[in-house]
């Protein structure tokens, strides 16, 4: 007979009482029962609780019971079955690859698979968990009762037609690769010859497996249950504790209040405090917060694997090697393991000066010699990668080591916790265990670039990494899940994340198993694993001090109290009683105000001795702007995005006309310029190595472009205009000044007879806009500069105008009237502003309205935060 005990379990402030009693309670059961406890055998729910119940019993004196979890014993028992090709391992990554071969091994898989890569991919997670929950399951039962739960499930899961059919499908190919399973290494612990008692300490719930020991006959057997009874979940509340529960007003402010509320117990001497990770991304960041104090804090849960720098170099090696990376894909890659900081610094300025987004275009660069080494180095690290087609998953492996090798990496990654771990989970320092397995699930699977760089990312999203502690002593802070801080001695339990959303939220799983199911075949259902968090909730209500926070919003969602916290309260308010309000430890500082006016900064020595005509426009629009962008040289680096954007569009067209006229001796027909200027563009495009499919759009756009810009062409050939010029620079210097007015004009053309000069700036943006702009000539700045530029060129009249190159039926012209006028206004404007400017007059942020909306240099003059608005 099994003999139950419910002990009531107070966690005494500062000692380990609780486990004194447990000692003390299975000591006087053995003594009742003429038990041996030197062949007994005590059974704990998780390996932590290891050292506290042996201190416990060493305490206590007299014999000390073997302790050990169901793994532990298991393992002292000899070493597990190593899991054949195709067989559930518990592998993640194995298991995935040999899912994946089972799959495609039908040929509805196989079609699966072609028609919907990410459903197919999807399918197999799902696959692989159904299989691992049944092989769990089965675990638990002796052998001689597993044969009978496997016919049992073959009947449950019988194959069906309609709706679910391929959900059931999945499930039944699930449960024949479950069966298949080498046999478990816990059937050892059936076989093995009884202990003269079997004592189980129960937290959480019933363990299958545990309860499965406990025979109805001898050896005798004691059950300490240390969960509430069903009926009263709350009922062994600590009268002596109240928990404290804190809403915070968002993610920074809970993660600031949970650090907090942990120092103040270390500073207390309230050891070890469990922060408790129920909210992974919150925990991390505490963590952070946590660590600019040097405390000794040991992390049981760890963080994805993913987020390492280890695998972030490994990652932005295979993003760098694709045939369509971008060059910040590049920098990504070589920042994270290149010491020469100079020379791609160089690289890095040469590929933003020609604004080349994609690494076919550095090939068309002219690089320092600095420079020129790195990139012909990265290139040899790449080309292996970039040059390979599709070949298998081990095949992809050796491959990566190697550019591992090349790069230099290799030996940092080894020399790195996190960078051996990255190395173990990708099977490039291969593991021994499964090895077999792993080499023919590997041969098998047959992968491109993009799907190995997938595959690679899949594999360290799933590996957890943990950090080994930096120190010998006992903690200060322990990071434990919820159900890993049961039963065990805290001086203080710190919860954040005690929300709707983080604690007690309705259980999730990809399993392919109903809950009828999952109950019939012995796999926990949904409402099994609310159960194990709510006992796992009560068990750290014993804590002597316990803090529950929660945020009211994450991210743009609101949250609300958890569902087991309101439980709580309810419980408590039974009693009497109520959560207590928290009081914020954090140190008040009083700041006085320092309000924010408007600058007006004086700099006549950083005048530049060259204007262009943006730079005119800042200082028009903004003196400030100006004082910043041309003064100052402050600039955003641009985005090396490898998407195609709209100026990146502008400057390919610019070029493909000028290159387009330079050729052009005579007006053909336009059929004949039409495929000439196509031509020319494939040509561009290829030189500036955008591939077809980031170019799509604009391509098409180009293909209506063509014929109404020949078409435009034509019709001014025929009004007498001819291009006499493109991309022309032009400097005009004011000498009194000690500057240089300099621009390029995109177009320059000529009346017939060289009557007049028409000047043309080329626009991809709305011809709404630009007749906005030349509305009030003289606010208009590009053309009327231009205008003075030419004006010390020729002297014979001037027009000039914008033409709009997106019209959808016809080209636009724009024209700015009066412009010669307008130059000379501006010309002799731009005089006295730069005479006041050299005498050291100021430079205020004057901007306003769309000058502002757009303008780089916004977070330095700080207007958003002025006390109030300029008079």
């Amino acid at each position: 007979m099994t003999t139950i005990a419910r002990p009531t379990l107070e966690n005494a402030v500062g000692d380990e009482g609780r486990w004194d009693a447990i000692a003390a309670q299975i000591t006087v059961w053995a003594v009742a029962n003429g038990v041996s406890l030197r062949d007994a055998v005590v059974l704990l729910p998780f390996a932590q609780l290891l050292p506290d119940a042996r201190r416990a019993f060493a305490r206590s004196g007299g014999w000390m019971p073997r302790i050990e979890t169901t793994k532990t014993l298991v393992a002292s028992l000899g070493p597990p079955s190593p899991a054949q090709a195709g067989q559930v391992s518990f592998d993640s990554t194995l298991d995935t690859l040999s899912a994946t071969a089972l799959l495609r091994s039908q040929a509805w898989g196989a079609a699966w698979a072609r028609r919907d890569p990410r459903g197919f991919e999807q399918a197999v997670a799902a696959l692989v968990a159904t299989a691992q929950e049944l092989v769990r399951a089965a675990t638990a039962l002796p052998s001689a009762a597993r044969d009978a739960r496997w016919a049992a499930a073959r009947e449950l899961l019988t194959p069906m037609a309609g709706p679910g059919a391929t959900e059931r499908l999945l499930a039944r190919v699930a449960l024949e690769w479950a069966s298949l399973a080498p046999a478990p290494a816990t059937d050892r612990l059936f076989a093995a010859a009884p202990p003269s008692a079997w004592i189980v300490v129960q937290a959480g719930g019933a363990d299958a497996l545990t309860m499965r020991l406990l025979p109805d006959a001898a050896p005798p057997c004691l059950l300490i249950d240390t969960d509430p009874a069903d009926d009263d979940v709350f009922a062994g509340l600590n009268a002596a504790c109240t928990p404290a529960f804190a809403v915070c007003d968002g993610f920074e402010h809970e993660a600031q209040c949970a650090a907090a509320q942990v120092l103040v117990h270390v500073q207390r001497g309230e050891l070890p405090v469990a922060l408790i990770a129920q909210d992974r991304v919150l925990v991390r960041r505490v963590r952070a917060l946590l660590d600019r104090y040097g405390l000794r804090l040991l992390d049981e849960t760890g963080w994805k694997l993913s987020t390492t720098r280890a695998a972030a170099l490994v990652m932005s090696l295979l993003q760098a090697a694709r045939p369509d990376a971008s060059t910040d894909a590049l920098f990504d890659w070589l920042k994270a393991g290149t010491d020469d900081e100079a020379a791609l610094g160089a690289l890095e300025a040469a590929c933003r000066r020609a604004s080349v987004a994609r690494l076919g275009g550095i090939a068309n660069l002219r690089l320092e010699p600095s420079a020129e080494r790195l990139w012909a180095a990265a290139s040899a690290v790449l080309t292996p990668l970039r040059e390979a087609r599709r070949q298998s998953l081990s095949v992809w492996l050796v491959t990566l080591s190697s550019a591992l090798e090349a790069s230099g990496a290799m030996a940092a990654l080894q020399a790195d916790d996190a960078g051996m771990q990255v190395l173990t989970a990708l099977r490039i320092a291969p593991a021994a265990a499964n090895a077999g397995a792993w080499t023919a699930g590997a041969a098998q699977l047959v992968l491109s670039l993009p799907d190995f760089q997938h595959w690679a990312d899949g594999v360290l999203e799933q590996a957890t990494f943990r950090p080994a502690p930096s120190f010998d002593d006992l903690p200060d802070v322990i990071v434990a899940p919820l159900a890993g801080a049961m039963l065990r001695s805290f001086g203080a339990v710190v919860l954040p994340g005690a929300d709707d959303k983080h604690l007690g939220a309705p259980a999730t799983s990809i399993s392919l198993l109903g809950d009828a199911q999952a109950m019939a075949l012995g796999v926990p259902t949904a409402a099994d694993r609310r159960r194990e968090e709510l006992l796992a909730f009560v068990q750290i209500l014993h804590a002597p001090r316990l803090t529950l926070l929660r945020r009211r919003v994450d991210g743009g969602d609101p949250l609300a109290d958890s569902p087991l916290v309101e439980r709580l309260a309810t419980a408590l308010a039974a009693r009497g009683r109520a959560l207590a309000a928290w009081q914020d430890p954090r140190a008040r500082i009083e700041l006085a105000p320092t309000p924010i006016r408007m600058t007006a900064p004086a700099a006549a020595e950083l005048m530049p001795a060259r204007l262009s005509a943006s730079a005119c426009e800042a200082l028009r629009a903004c003196p400030y702007r100006f004082f910043a962008l041309n003064m100052l040289k402050l600039r955003e680096d641009d985005e090396l995005e490898r998407e195609v954007e709209k100026r990146d569009y502008g400057t390919w067209l610019h070029e493909v006309l000028h290159a387009f006229h330079l050729g052009r001796e005579a007006p053909a027909e336009a059929a004949v310029e039409i495929a000439r200027m196509v031509e020319l563009a494939d040509a561009s495009q290829q030189k500036q190595g955008i591939a077809d499919a980031d170019f799509l759009p604009f391509a098409a756009s180009f293909e209506s472009f063509a014929p109404r810009y020949i078409a435009w062409l034509h019709a001014r050939d025929a009004d007498g205009a001819r291009w006499l010029q493109g991309e022309e620079e032009i400097g005009l210097p004011l000498e009194s000044l000690n500057t240089e007015l300099r621009g390029i004009i995109d177009r320059i053309d000529e009346r017939e007879g060289g009557t007049a000069i028409e000047l043309i700036d080329y626009k991809t943006g709305s011809a709404a806009g630009l007749r906005e702009k030349v509305k009030e000539p003289l606010e208009d700045t590009q053309l009327a500069f231009y205008a003075a530029l030419m004006r010390s060129r020729t002297a014979l009249p001037l027009t000039a105008r914008y033409l709009a190159l997106d019209g959808s039926k016809v080209l636009e012209e724009i024209e700015h009237k009066g412009v010669e006028y307008s130059a000379e206004v501006l010309v002799a404007g731009l005089s006295d502003e730069l005479r006041r400017l050299r005498a050291g007059a100021g430079l205020p942020a004057l901007g306003v309205g769309a000058t502002c909306d757009h303008c780089a240099a916004r977070g330095i003059c700080r207007r958003d935060h002025w006390a109030e608005a300029a008079a």
